[in-house]
């Protein structure tokens, strides 16, 4: 009698041994939540805990890969302390009151690099993969939210493809993927021979968590997810060759960030920030972020500079000044522009069009191609070869 799906599936992962624990991963109850379709889809859930050889999810997923009828397999990565700790809670008796803790000193806050030895997980970070078609990998990055880091990031993109260049624009904010509503394409991307193919606005190739998600769909994730969304769009998307491949971060110094950096050599990074101290201070630690894992910064974009007033054409400075500048002298690095507010740039971001498309002759949009033009000739000048050679 021939095996079902889920059988085949059963007998796969009976083969998959934890050498640690002497067991296969059924055995060892590593593997939860097994699903599979009519169409030949598999997901699972496995469990791993800091001891356990991270190879075990490859061997996992290349063994449900060779079986027949299998067309996609995802295996979603968890924390096995967490499992646990939630079997605990539901199978464990009340347990009886106890004395309240004696009091102790308070403690340092932990490090990450400077934890014993025998608590750091035995999992080496990936090796960088360069992928020279991209042309110059550059991350467009923030310290927080609301700075303008995915209207500098699309309109520099449009800015450079109407220079001549071949420019690439990668959403890697999975948590707010707004990429495809700035540049007003939205679709499902097609297919072909087992490569992605960007979608194109305003000259330049596209990809976003945004084309396949629902707009209301929030992204529950964590860093396995992550690193294989970032891996993805860049091994398995059909960019062709580019001059310029510009990614889009979400704010902070989160996994994203980390994850893009592990999965390839990026050139370099762009830091947006406005002229607030609060804003500049959460850019440098985004800053700091980057340069600690070499990859250099070259240099500070202040958006929402200042304000030109329409009547006397008087530059107005409504969120304070110089906070890019300051910045910039703090890390060393030029101020690549200074971008003035100017409320066509936020209606024609919602609308799809770009200030450089839509008004190109605004004051906005001017300092959005000389930032274009700064930054070409900032990486002509520049030795890229070797970058994220001191990546530990």
């Amino acid at each position: 009698m021939t095996q079902n799906l889920q059988e085949r599936v059963t007998d796969a992962l009976s083969r998959v041994r934890n050498n640690r624990l002497g067991a296969n991963v059924l055995e060892a109850e590593m593997v939860r939540d097994i699903a599979t379709t009519t169409d030949g889809k598999v997901r699972l859930s496995l469990f791993l805990s800091a001891d356990d050889d991270a190879t075990v999810v490859r061997e996992v997923r290349h063994s449900l890969q060779q079986i027949p009828g299998v067309t996609d397999v995802r295996v979603d990565v968890k924390d096995a302390s967490q499992a646990n700790r939630s079997a605990s809670q539901v199978s464990a008796p009340p347990a009886s009151p106890l004395p309240p803790p004696a009091p102790s000193r308070p403690r340092a806050l932990p490090v990450m690099g400077q934890e014993p030895q025998s608590q750091r997980a035995n999992v080496h970070a990936p090796t960088p993969v360069a992928y020279p078609h991209l042309g110059n990998i550059i991350a467009i990055s923030s310290g927080k939210g609301g700075v303008g880091k995915s209207t500098v990031a699309t309109n520099l993109a449009v800015a450079l493809a109407r220079q001549g260049a071949r420019v690439g624009l990668m959403d890697a904010d999975i948590y707010g993927p707004n990429i495809p509503r700035m540049m007003g394409v939205n679709a499902a991307p097609p297919v072909e021979n087992e490569k992605i193919i960007p979608l194109n606005a305003h000259g330049v190739k596209i990809m976003s968590l945004g084309f396949m998600i629902e707009r209301d769909q929030p992204a529950i994730w964590r860093g396995p997810i992550i690193m294989k969304i970032i891996t993805q769009f860049l091994k398995d998307v059909q960019w062709g060759e580019l001059d310029y491949f510009l990614v889009d971060m979400p704010p902070g110094t989160g996994d994203a960030q980390l994850s893009l950096v592990q999965a390839t050599m990026v050139h370099g990074a762009i830091i947006v920030t406005t002229p607030q101290e609060v804003a500049a201070g959460d850019a440098l630690r985004g800053a700091k972020m980057f340069q600690r894992v070499a990859v250099p910064v070259l240099g500070v974009v202040e958006n929402m500079s200042y304000f030109v007033c329409p009547n006397c054409e008087e530059k107005h400075y409504i969120f304070g000044r110089a906070g890019g500048q300051r910045l910039a002298e703090e890390l060393d690095v030029p101020v690549l522009g200074e971008i003035p507010f100017f409320p066509g740039v936020l209606s024609g971001g919602d609308r799809g069009e770009p200030i450089v498309v839509s008004d190109p002759r605004t004051p906005a949009a001017e300092a959005l191609f000389d930032l274009a033009g700064r930054l070409a000739g900032l990486l002509s000048s520049r030795d890229t070869a070797g970058v994220n050679a001191a990546l530990p």
